[in-house]
């Protein structure tokens, strides 16, 4: 038996490779969760003596090798991640919210939030900022009818403040994906959108909204063509503006496991190069002549290389599609290589040059997600037994068995790339599809044979009328997936699942990795490891969440979430209860007046909030720690403290400015308080909060 162990763990040896990326990563990763800033010389100290001890133990035993090796690119995945945080830093505004004039270019039209449409704006000028205080990128939420076009000069005045920190403590930090993609404020509009005449942008930045300008008037088109019912999906499968896209349909495709469709991705990349390759390479095969002169299937993949590239700048180039861009050119270059298209030491080099190129991309959900059911994906196809080619049989026969094998591979890679993507979609988003499945494999052929290829010849036409029937087609593929959505919606749509301690990922990662990467026995180990998010045993939640800046909170009552302040950070409110498993309930039990709201009973509740900046004393303080045990005061304190305070906690501006969002839990002893800010550490994004 360990004769057998011996032989498999030489073996797998061999393929060490294929674990260079899962190291390079979790380097990465460590650099994104240090709970300090790490020095560079440090990093650099560190990456070059892993390379140089890699390059001593070449000739030592295969094991010291590989180990060397794989520490090496862990030490260079810490400091890519160091060297991408100096190199796209952007000054950040600091300070509370405020009213400010922005004048500037609109480099984009991003997805909408819960606020409504929004505007990538490079600033040329920002009310009380000097120009090296000024942000590179601000994101601001407009209420404007008619939106601006990338590209046009605008000022607007707008209450701008700095990212906002995590919702919760642990939870999704927006400040450190601001931090790499360089936007340094975010706000809201309180004015329209003029236009207005600036000196000339630079010429980079004149080209990317050319490229932005381009993207936006094709989603109009394509929306305009299509109309409402499909056209809002069609423009953001096309273009990645989601700006037309009823909330209806979001909820029914999310309900339904279907919401990955709409963002642009490796699916979308994998249907319209796969789509192009065959076209092709069917093309020149149906010309004698030319099939026996041309290397059809080298063209073909020259021809793929060019529509990935050129669907990736039409897609606007968001990180995911960028990734699934990388991962598609590297199949194509195999095949120009006489080398095996899709493979897992393709997706193993394509991972190191995403991660290389992006290395915060090793903590973004999207990239997890991908990578993971990528690489089971791949796995599956190595293990997949070949049917026998048979000879002679009958061509109905043929159909059968083909559409028989074609549903079990559909079947058999739905099913592992759900289990793939499973330990990230509960820990990050807290969400099982329970129709997921079914929804996928009914979804699959439209996406795939009608959606996406006539979306792709229809957009590629739509300056003339030759694009119209393709995206009518397109449109009523749209028509019948979002239908097949909200049929799936009304049969009881997702399952809310709380997050597990966050070391648990980790554990599922390198479990999922091991069923996948290794050949053998030993790989079922990763088994239990890959069920880790799903099967350790969730704490108790919280009793109390206070939003950041103290101008809400929650009360968990049971497995329901009791807003104190329901229209007041309802996004970070409603983060922190998914995150936690409960459901959401407006003010029951509590009394809200002018700027407070208190518990109802006689009995002192668990918390009473202020959502007053002033400072509170006597009287009125007095009244809120009668009330409650906690007292959350969005202020400072002034004055004497009353005597009714005296066995209360109470938290103030000073705390939430130092400590962020905060979790109570009631203990025998009193309350323990957990903090946001210390789990973030000092790092360049999040000293601004």
């Amino acid at each position: 038996m360990f004769g057998q162990l011996a032989a498999e763990f030489e073996a797998n040896l061999k393929r060490w490779f294929l674990w260079s990326p899962v190291c390079l990563g979790m380097g990465a990763a460590a650099y994104l969760e240090a709970p300090i800033e790490p020095p560079l010389l440090s990093l650099v100290i560190l990456a070059l003596g892993g390379c140089a001890l890699w390059w001593r133990a070449r000739s030592a035993k295969p094991v010291l090798a590989v180990m060397a090796a794989l520490l090496a690119f862990a030490f260079v995945g810490g400091l890519a991640a160091k060297i991408r945080s100096d190199g796209g830093s952007t000054p950040v505004i600091d300070g509370e919210r405020a009213p400010r004039w922005v004048k500037g270019f609109v480099v984009d039209v991003v997805s909408p939030g819960a606020g409504g449409p929004r505007l990538l704006i490079a600033p040329v000028e920002i009310s009380g900022l000097e120009p090296r205080d000024t942000p590179k990128r601000v994101r601001i939420t407009v209420d404007a009818e008619h939106l601006p076009s990338p590209g046009e000069a605008v000022r607007l005045r707008a209450i701008l403040g700095p990212p906002p920190p995590p919702a919760a403590p642990g939870a999704y930090d927006f400040a450190r994906d601001a931090w790499f993609n360089g936007v340094g404020a975010v706000g809201f509009s309180l004015s329209g959108v003029d236009r207005v005449r600036l000196e000339a942008a630079p010429q980079r930045l004149k080209a990317t909204m050319a490229v932005n300008a381009f993207r936006w008037r094709l989603a109009e088109r394509i929306y305009t063509r299509m109309g409402p019912a499909s056209g809002g999906i069609g423009a953001a499968m096309v273009t990645g503006h989601e700006n037309w896209i009823p909330t209806e349909q979001t909820e029914a495709m999310r309900a339904s496991g279907l919401a990955h469709i709409l963002s642009i991705s490796g699916l979308h990349m994998a249907i319209v190069g796969g789509f192009v390759f065959g076209a092709v390479r069917l093309g020149i095969a149906a010309c004698p002549w030319l099939a026996l002169r041309a290397p059809g299937k080298k063209i073909a993949a020259t021809a793929g290389l060019f529509a990935v590239a050129t669907y990736l700048v039409i897609s606007g180039a968001p990180a995911p599609a960028e990734r699934a861009a990388i991962t598609a050119s590297v199949a194509f270059a195999a095949i120009l290589a006489d080398r095996q298209a899709v493979s897992l030491h393709g997706l193993a080099l394509a991972a190191l040059i995403i991660l290389l190129m992006q290395p915060e991309a090793a903590g973004a959900p999207g990239f997890q997600m991908s990578f993971a059911a990528t690489t089971a994906l791949i796995a599956l196809a190595e293990g997949w037994p070949r049917p026998a080619r048979e000879i002679s049989v009958p061509w109905l026969i043929r159909i059968i068995q083909a559409a028989i094998n074609w549903l079990a591979i559909s079947i058999g890679a739905s099913f592992v790339a759900g289990l793939a993507t499973g330990p990230f979609a509960m820990q990050h988003f807290n969400r099982v599809a329970i129709w997921g499945l079914p929804a996928n494999l009914m979804v699959a052929p439209l996406s795939s044979f009608i959606i996406m290829p006539f979306l792709a010849l229809g957009a590629a036409l739509e300056a003339t009328e030759l694009g119209r029937p393709f995206l009518q087609i397109a449109g009523w593929g749209v028509e019948a997936m979002v239908a097949v959505a909200r049929k799936f919606e009304s049969l009881g749509g997702q399952v809310l699942v709380s997050s597990a301690p966050p070391f648990t990922l980790a554990i599922a990662f390198l479990g999922l990795m091991l069923l996948c990467l290794w050949q053998g026995k030993v790989r079922w180990v990763g088994a239990p490891l890959a069920l880790a998010v799903a099967l350790w045993p969730r704490p108790e939640p919280p009793d109390i969440w206070i939003a950041s800046d103290g101008a809400t909170a929650a009360v968990r009552f049971e497995q329901t979430a009791i807003l104190l302040r329901p229209d007041s950070r309802r996004f970070a409110a409603e983060l922190w209860a998914r995150r936690q498993g409960l459901t959401i309930a407006t003010t029951f039990g509590f009394e809200c007046a002018a700027y407070a709201c208190r518990p109802r009973s006689d009995a002192p509740g668990p918390v009473a909030l202020s959502w007053s900046r002033k400072a509170l004393a006597g009287e009125a303080l007095g009244a809120l720690c009668s009330a409650a045990e906690v007292v959350v005061l969005r202020g400072n304190l002034t004055g004497q403290i009353p005597p009714q305070c005296a066995d209360r906690v109470i938290l103030t501006a000073e705390d939430f400015a130092r400590g962020g969002a905060a979790e109570l839990y009631r203990r025998h002893d009193g309350w323990w308080i957990v903090w946001a800010q210390p789990l973030r550490g000092r790092r360049p994004w999040s000293l601004q909060d």
